[in-house]
């Protein structure tokens, strides 16, 4: 639907978008608010320390917080526990924060905190994770759903559509574990039937993720494919087990296991390089810390945004409580894993 505005409408629009300070990094806005004032701590809760993705997004928060300009506060780490997470963002309310960007791995169980935020007029940016419900500000993450259905797509052709596949998953009290999971379900069934994908919840552990390809393996040796939700915390453990029974060999071998990933990160690329595993989404964890940082400084200098594509080969969503821009995740193969433009080949 197109609007029409008015000579005086079109000169208050341009003095909006004028005050949102549109760059060639930055998405097109709808306008400045003045309600809030400029500038103002930004507190940010990193949500894990035991993988090798969110790790990387930690480092890189201080170094886009700087590049940005933004007036960051010393991270807190809830250690995947949403009780820490709730303290955390308690502590940096308390201590001035004027805007949040977290990661809330369940994504059911922030609801009231984020309604105690949005009460105390503090915006929330949420990154990787999509809260079920309660007011954000922006959510900054990838399509989780294509993740599933590029994984399904590999694989499926891979195997000619036929054979099993172990589908190593997140938390379903995840919107990535659901997203990733239903995507990958729905390809499967609708459009390689002859597959049977044994679903394995490992609630983004290595540990159990270990445990329960060991028992499948076990049970089928037939297995022909794996399809991992995340690589940070199942590569590996996968390949651990995929090494003691002797299963890691060239793509040519009958004996090989097709395995896709998900995170992008430079261990994976090392593994496609060296033939362990065969493929990985790459979610943008430079570009997760950017854009997140530059949300939450934009939410405290009042600006706002509308659905539609951005200046960053993105597409911002609308959500039932509130936006969210979906960054690019590109599937990485040996076709392309030394591009120099992925993330995981920029990390020293």
């Amino acid at each position: 639907m197109r609007h029409f505005l008015s000579a005086a409408g079109v000169a208050a629009l341009a003095l909006a978008l004028a005050a949102c300070g549109s760059t060639s990094d930055t998405p097109a806005s709808s306008g400045g608010g003045s309600t809030a004032a400029a500038g103002g701590k930004i507190g940010v809760d990193f949500p894990r320390a035991d993988s090798d993705f969110w790790n990387s997004y930690n480092k890189y928060v201080p170094e886009m917080a700087k590049e940005l300009g933004v007036d960051l506060m010393p991270p807190t780490n809830s250690q995947n526990d949403i009780a820490k997470v709730v303290a955390n963002t308690q502590a940096l309310v308390s201590q001035g924060a004027k805007a949040i960007v977290m990661a809330p791995q369940d994504t059911g169980a922030i609801a009231s905190t984020l309604q105690s935020l949005d009460s105390k007029k503090i915006p929330v940016v949420s990154v990787d994770t999509r809260p079920d419900t309660g007011k954000v500000y922006m959510v900054v993450r990838a399509d989780n759903r294509a993740y599933g259905q590029k994984a399904c797509e590999f694989l499926g052709d891979k195997l000619g559509g036929k054979g099993k596949i172990v589908e190593l998953m997140g938390a379903l009290s995840s919107i990535n574990g659901r997203d990733r999971a239903e995507a990958f379900r729905e390809c499967m069934k609708t459009k390689f039937p002859g597959i049977t994908v044994f679903e394995e919840p490992t609630e983004w552990d290595g540990t159990k993720a270990a445990s329960m390809l060991q028992t499948r393996l076990e049970q089928n040796p037939d297995i022909k494919g794996i399809y991992m939700h995340a690589g940070g915390v199942h590569l590996a453990p996968t390949l651990q087990v995929l090494k003691a029974k002797n299963l890691i060999v060239p793509p040519t071998d009958p004996k090989h296991i097709f395995v896709i990933s998900n995170d992008g990160i430079p261990q994976e690329f090392a593994a496609i390089r060296d033939g362990s595993i065969d493929a990985t989404v790459s979610q943008p964890a430079d570009l997760y810390a950017k854009y997140a940082l530059f949300y939450a400084k934009a939410a405290v200098e009042g600006k706002t945004f509308q659905p539609g594509p951005t200046d960053h080969d993105s597409t911002i969503i609308q959500l039932p409580n509130g936006l969210e821009d979906q960054l690019p995740a590109p599937l990485v193969t040996k076709d392309n894993v030394d591009d120099p433009a992925l993330w995981g080949n920029q990390v020293k």
